[in-house]
């Protein structure tokens, strides 16, 4: 058999990461990224993956035995279903089944449909039924849009002036619906896993940091750091979650006639009452994949491949001992207005201990300058967190970009008794 061509779709610090990882498997001998950034290079040029028609016929004029889609914008769109008319295969949910990201309100609407264990909301469909539900509800609470919103779409309120203001800005800015939500208290992770519509295997627990400020504090970003593995879970809790999260999801899917094939992205709250869903994503976790990959030893184009094949089955994966740390450097002004073209400069001589995931980047004359909000992902392995921790952020401070925005305080919570 010949090596292998196999094409991601997008452009941010998960896409490098999964074109990385790819690439390291000697069944693959070559990975296309598109649209891509100035870590990808060169470039290849495509139509915009939101075109799926255009964007599919190009994949398979290509000839390409493997599409890995990245974001979540294209899978809403049916880029994998145009794919797979057109005789591709691809990992990545079509586009029935990337509703469960698409709307947080269908999402939840699913969740009760089949048992799994999630918050209590309320589904509000103007800003007159907010308000009225929050004059009920009080505070502390969640507010949450339904739509696709990069991880910022999510307020947790802790006064019912806030909430009004989240719930102004939300419709405002032309959401059907929102969810007000029942605050959770508890450690939240994040679990990914590569589905082939029947069957699930899991990925190391990961913890994300999602606000923009240390101790959590800030508006919501699409991720400023993430650390795996997270011990917080023992094997019987996340056999017990297997249980009665992903299988019942899953089975859910298939039921309603929207077998998942791609990777599933659960959040949890580990609560109380044992471990509740927040939401779901449809794809690879940005920055959790940024964390996960490095620490990966298995042969990822052969799982993604089975995965797309539907013969996953159940296996073992294999992992490196240790841990990871990433540490996203963005521009100044994320995640409201972030000042692009900023000069970067990333020394080649970082430690084999360290990798630089791009995301926001491109070339400018041959320079390499910023190009978006999360412009860097910074990742430092180690034989524990202490370690992998310390040496993204050695890196950190050796890279330079001017007035560059990021947190001192990824992997901290692990430290919380």
């Amino acid at each position: 058999m010949s090596a292998a061509r196999v094409l991601v779709v997008g452009g941010g610090g998960r896409e490098h990461a999964l074109a990385w990882a790819l690439g390291r498997s000697p069944l693959v001998g070559e990975v296309l990224v598109a649209p891509g950034n100035a870590g990808t290079v060169p470039a290849v040029r495509m139509p915009d993956p939101d075109d799926v028609d255009a964007f599919a016929d190009a994949a398979r004029d290509r000839a390409v035995d493997l599409v890995v889609i990245g974001p979540e914008a294209p899978l809403v769109a049916g880029l994998a279903d145009a794919c797979r008319a057109r005789g591709l295969l691809v990992y990545g949910p079509d586009a029935a089944a990337a509703r469960l990201e698409a709307s947080k309100v269908d999402a939840k609407a699913f969740m009760l449909r089949h048992g799994v264990p999630t918050a209590a909301a309320r589904r509000c469909d103007d800003v007159s039924s907010a308000l009225a539900a929050l004059t009920e509800l009080g505070a502390p609470i969640v507010v949450k849009r339904s739509g696709l919103a990069g991880g910022k779409g999510v307020t947790v309120a802790e006064s019912t002036r806030a909430a009004e203001a989240a719930v102004h800005e939300a419709f405002a800015a032309g959401e059907d619906a929102v969810l007000l939500e029942e605050r959770l208290v508890g450690q939240e992770v994040s679990l990914l896993l590569v589905c082939d519509g029947r069957d699930a295997v899991p990925l190391r627990l990961a913890q994300d940091y999602k606000q923009a400020e240390d101790g959590d504090l800030g508006p919501m970003t699409g991720g400023m750091g993430t650390v795996a593995p997270v011990d917080l879970l023992d094997a019987a809790a996340q056999a017990d979650v297997m249980r009665s999260i992903v299988r019942p999801t899953l089975d859910g899917l298939r039921a309603e006639g929207t077998p998942f094939v791609g990777t599933l992205f659960i959040g949890l709250m580990l609560t109380e009452r044992g471990p509740l869903v927040l939401e779901y994503n449809v794809r690879f976790g940005d920055p959790e994949t940024q964390a996960l990959l490095p620490l990966l030893e298995s042969d990822l184009f052969e799982l993604l491949r089975d995965a797309a094949r539907g013969t996953l089955g159940t296996r073992a994966l294999r992992w490196r001992a240790g841990a990871c740390a990433c540490v996203v450097m963005a521009a100044p002004g994320y995640p409201g207005s972030p000042r692009t073209g900023t000069p970067l400069d990333v020394p080649g001589d970082l430690g084999a201990d360290v990798l630089v995931f791009h995301a926001g980047t491109r070339l400018e004359g041959g320079r390499l300058v910023s190009a978006g909000g999360r412009v860097l992902n910074v990742v430092g392995l180690g034989n524990d967190m202490a370690q992998a921790v310390a040496r993204a952020y050695g890196a950190v401070e050796r890279i330079g970009f001017d007035d560059a925005h990021y947190r001192r305080d990824i992997g901290s919570r692990l430290a919380q008794p």
